[in-house]
């Protein structure tokens, strides 16, 4: 029988992420959970048979087996301890919580209350970070040394009707606690427990960080330079990444963001359409591009429906959620800008 999932929110996160990636999957979204007309209707449109609620107290009452917090970071926190208090399993969008305390908080009382949470962490299962893993495991690059990871893009005017753009980092707004838990998360699986050595962290338009570069130095040996921004005008690669044997770099974006907003969903957990990013190993003026694993987000929710089966562990550990916050946090108080 298919698990009875309920969602709050569903803008961004919730419509375009994790209700498709649960359809696909099998999932039953039986309560969606907004008090917004416009999405109360994209939800009944999908989901023409959910029952749509105002509030998360509304939603635990519906005999749920799992519940997806997607709403607004600022809501994490608040969304979270109504499923734990209903004794619901928890997958919280990133980030778990606006702070690492914040994220503490969750942790330490879904623990007390015995009931499992974990967080999207979704760019693990991104094709070129399930590619970088098995070229690191082949030892084709050697000794890897430095990574260069990047989400940038060119937006010079800031959208003001945006709470990512706008609202202050303690309600959860910029693209510090918005990208950077992503390129952090993907780059310590490939390289190890990270360590924060500096950052850059600012905003360069006015509203909430929108450019932050953040230097990790990690227990393999390797140093990372992650950079997430708004303002580029000429975006470097994906990903490079340095091994005493060649480098690895990676241009584009894997392509599974693009699909799922264009209504596409990876059916029966697997997509059947295209989802790998172009890799390539250079060795100086020697170019090859390798085969790509193919990227697959789904594979995230297959993990979460074997964890309540009690068949896999979660699939974003509470530990790896913490670190992340840990960094956050540290790279906003240390950054050179002050």
């Amino acid at each position: 029988m298919a698990l009875r999932v309920g969602i709050t929110g569903y803008g961004l996160a919730g419509r375009y992420f994790h209700a498709p990636l649960l359809k696909g999957c099998g999932f039953d979204v039986v309560g969606i959970q907004t008090s917004n007309a416009e999405r109360t209707s994209h939800a009944l449109a999908d989901f023409p048979s959910t029952k749509v609620v105002a509030t998360a107290q509304e939603l635990v009452t519906l005999d749920l087996d799992l519940v997806i917090v997607a709403s607004a970071n600022v809501a994490h926190a608040h969304d979270a301890y109504v499923a734990i208090d209903a004794g619901i399993p928890v997958v919280i969008d990133k980030p778990m919580g606006c702070t690492y305390e914040e994220t503490l908080s969750i942790v330490e009382y879904a623990k007390k209350a015995g009931v499992p949470i974990t967080t999207f962490f979704n760019r693990r299962w991104d094709s070129d970070a399930l590619t970088i893993k098995s070229v690191i495991a082949s030892g084709t690059l050697g000794e890897i040394f430095r990574l260069d990871s990047r989400f940038e893009r060119f937006r010079p005017e800031l959208n003001t009707s945006s709470w990512r753009e706008t609202m202050s980092p303690a309600d959860g707004g910029g693209q510090l606690i918005d990208l950077q838990p992503h390129l952090i998360s993907t780059s310590m699986e490939w390289l190890g427990t990270p360590e924060l050595v500096s950052s850059s962290v600012r905003s360069i338009r006015g509203g909430a960080d929108d450019d932050s570069v953040l230097v990790l130095k990690y227990s393999g040996g390797a140093v990372g330079y992650l950079s997430a921004s708004a303002i580029v005008g000429a975006p470097g690669p994906r990903i490079r990444l340095l091994g005493t044997k060649g480098a690895l770099v990676i241009n584009d974006l894997d392509p599974q963001e693009d699909l799922l907003r264009s209504g596409k969903i990876p059916e029966g957990g697997t997509w059947k359409l295209p989802t790998t990013s172009k890799t390539f190993i250079y060795r100086g003026d020697e170019v090859e591009e390798i085969a790509s694993q193919p990227g697959n987000y789904a594979h995230f929710y297959l993990e979460v429906e074997g964890a309540i089966a009690g068949k896999n562990p979660w699939p974003v550990s509470t530990a790896d959620a913490l670190l992340v916050a840990k960094i956050i946090d540290q790279a906003r108080a240390q950054s050179i800008h002050g």
